[in-house]
């Protein structure tokens, strides 16, 4: 193994593909550690939801009605994915994407079903520090697969909206709820975004103040991210175009127009994102205009005082040397003349370099 110490962070580096292996320390927010899985089976008429207090009690359920939505929360059990695998014909890889954890936004085709890899930010409370949650789907002929690693309250006015009947998710079938799911995912972005937008602009504000307050750290930060959201957005944005082509049988007509719309939303999410990015580079470089300005300033200050005292210090200096006959030594009134004289110089000076705009 070349590379030892990257095996304790990433157990699959080197792995036979497909291999399950939890991994940890990947940036994500971690779960409880316990899996909970929780069943929406509803059609026109009604909406039942159920949770599975184990698999077996899962495998015994049969559907009823139209549309399955299956909420798996916990990625920490290799076992229990093995077994939702086994029940919906899961491949491998898409088992091993999900325990991992760490996938860029992706919309895969395995035939019988889509694979739907999203990510989805937040800012956390206390250290402001920007984290994320990877959420997972897989789109089959009348079902839905949510992967998350702990429940975040996501899709939680989608269910409200099944449980009540309202809107036209009851109505349609799993893609029309695939979108619904989908489009939660872009909402949430529009919300940290603004939070994000917020903290450009405050620091934008305190940018040209006397003090630094660690502004530069906060540019920095800003900066990151940003990458980390364009990261995440400019992958979603390919995943959606390419799920409103019209390639994948598992869209319908009629739910590939809705898809357009949240590429669209992803779209504009991405040209404020992009505006904050470029504002965010021009307060690098106004910092760092600033600073120079403000260390032009200091050094001009110096400078003038420098220069008001220069011919002080040579009339000082003169009189200062031990000649013997020094005519102003003796009169009476010569200490009083010098220093009438140096107050004079450093007045016309001073008036000089204020007329200049200099102090």
């Amino acid at each position: 193994m070349r590379h030892p110490e990257a095996k304790t962070r990433l157990p699959t580096l080197g792995e036979e593909p497909g291999v399950l292996l939890p991994v940890s320390g990947n940036g994500a927010e971690a779960g409880d550690g316990v899996p909970l899985i929780r069943l929406l089976d509803y059609g026109p008429e009604r909406c039942e939801e159920t949770q599975f207090r184990s698999i077996a009690e899962g495998l015994a359920y049969q559907p009823k009605g139209k549309v399955q939505w299956l909420n798996v929360y916990g990625l920490q059990e290799p076992e229990v994915l093995k077994v939702i695998g086994d029940r919906f014909g899961l491949h491998p890889l898409v088992l091993e994407d999900i325990l991992n954890a760490r996938q860029r936004p992706k919309l895969e085709d395995y035939g019988s079903y889509l694979f739907f890899a999203a990510r989805v930010f937040h800012y956390q409370e206390g250290s402001g520090r920007l984290g994320y949650h990877q959420v997972y789907l897989v789109i089959g002929k009348g079902f839905v697969i949510t992967f998350q690693n702990q429940s975040i309250g996501l899709f939680q006015g989608l269910r409200d909206r099944l449980h009540s009947g309202k809107g036209l998710a009851r109505q349609r079938g799993a893609d029309f709820l695939a979108y619904s799911l989908i489009d939660a995912i872009i909402d949430d972005y529009f919300g940290v975004l603004d939070a994000f937008t917020l903290r450009v602009e405050k620091a934008d504000s305190t940018l040209l103040g006397n003090r630094d307050n660690g502004v530069l750290r906060t540019i920095h930060r800003l900066k990151h991210d940003s990458l980390r959201f364009r990261r995440a957005l400019l992958p979603l944005r390919d995943a959606l175009n390419q799920a409103t082509r019209g390639d994948h049988p598992h869209f319908g007509d009629e739910s590939r127009i809705y898809l357009r719309d949240a590429y669209d939303h992803t779209l504009h999410l991405i040209e404020s994102l992009e505006s904050s990015r470029d504002m965010v580079s021009g307060m690098l470089d106004l910092y760092l205009s600033n600073q120079s300005n403000r260390l032009n300033v200091q050094m001009r200050v110096l400078t003038v005082i420098t220069i008001i005292f220069m011919p002080l210090t040579l009339i000082v200096g003169i009189y200062g040397m031990n000649f013997e006959y020094m005519p102003e030594l003796h009169w009476r009134y010569g200490y009083f003349t010098v220093l009438a004289g140096m107050l004079v110089i450093s007045s016309l000076l001073g008036y000089y370099f204020w007329k200049k705009r200099w102090i």
